[in-house]
């Protein structure tokens, strides 16, 4: 039996795709953006202060999440993956893509000497890596990350070259994520919390610095690339309890069913109904932990006049009822530091 929602994405068979309309190399409307990043969810996987002295290298190998590399002082140079090598300034910001090693280097005298893991540290949650009797010349601070929209699409999981853009030091990127390292220094109530918080900063800042940029990295990505699917999916995570269609979507992109249906699968890899349902769920988990509504108006407010339909979605994407889902919650039982 399928779940009663406000909403049906149709039982009619899908309708044969008609000519793919022209994307406008316009920019994103400044609401589709807000709507996105208020949605902007972050996981900090690490983070690491990096101390480079000269006439040392560091080397990192890969991991499964993008990486940040922000330079906080001094000059030198990485190469990430197989790109050429790449000047490193102050206020130098670079969004690495994951499963990409990268090499730091500073030039000095003499030939270069790595610095071993023997020279790595870690001390209340913070990796550092340099030499201790030795001045470093290129201080950076690191971290490995994961951005989501709603829970249910990653922002740079698809990015295959290194995101770079220049800031100053009046932006104060650097005190954000010097905090962040504070943070989890602190290793206080609601760390997670206030590190994802300080990182979405920086991570919006880098997205209003390059929607200025004449090289806008923002269409690298298929979600913000295509403008009139963006508008639409902007739409769903702005108001996921909405009587959403497949009909009003496609009018809210300016596309015809089919069209629409075709480049919204070829953006997400998954049909809209099955994007709306995660965004809904995000939803009702969000109102159960934060709200004492009842389950009944949990399930209204995410798009669900059915409380029994509502219960069986809430069950297969979370593997509980929404009530035991509020009890853990209220109990603690969530994630060390959230």
């Amino acid at each position: 039996m399928q779940d009663t929602q406000k909403s049906h994405a149709g039982s009619r068979p899908e309708e044969r795709a008609d000519s793919i309309i022209a994307v406008s190399a316009s920019k994103l409307a400044a609401a589709d953006l807000n709507n996105l990043m208020r949605a902007l969810e972050i996981d900090v996987v690490a983070l690491t202060e990096m101390l480079v002295p000269s006439g040392y290298r560091a080397e990192m190998g890969t991991m499964d999440a993008p990486a940040i590399h922000y330079t906080i002082s001094g000059r030198g140079r990485i190469s990430i993956g197989n790109e050429p090598w790449m000047s490193l300034e102050p206020h130098l910001l670079i969004i690495k893509p994951p499963n990409t090693p990268f090499t730091i280097e500073v030039e000095g005298s003499g030939p270069q000497t790595l610095i071993s893991r023997d020279c790595w540290t870690r001390h209340d949650g913070v990796l550092r890596i340099g030499i201790s009797n030795e001045q470093p010349e290129v201080v950076q601070i690191c971290g490995f990350f994961n951005a989501s929209i709603g829970q249910c699409v990653g922002l740079f999981r698809e990015l295959r070259e290194p995101v770079v853009e220049k800031f100053e030091a009046t932006d104060k990127i650097d005190l954000k994520l010097r905090e962040a390292i504070e943070e989890l220094c602190s290793q206080e109530i609601g760390m997670g919390a206030m590190t994802a918080s300080l990182l979405k900063q920086v991570i919006i800042a880098l997205v209003r610095r390059s929607m200025k940029s004449s090289r806008s990295w923002t269409d690298r990505f298929s979600i913000l690339a295509d403008r009139q699917i963006t508008r639409a999916f902007a739409d769903m995570v702005a108001r996921p309890g909405a009587a959403h269609t497949i009909q009003s979507l496609a009018h809210s992109a300016g596309l015809s069913r089919s069209a629409f249906m075709v480049r919204f699968s070829e953006v997400f890899g998954r049909s809209p109904m099955a994007i709306l349902r995660d965004l809904r769920m995000r939803q009702a988990a969000l109102d159960l932990t934060t709200t004492s509504a009842p389950v009944d108006v949990v399930a209204y407010n995410a798009g669900y006049e059915s409380r029994s339909s509502f219960v069986r979605a809430f069950r297969k994407a979370y593997n509980v009822d929404p009530s035991k889902y509020r009890q853990r919650a209220k109990n603690g039982e969530g994630d060390k530091g959230d």
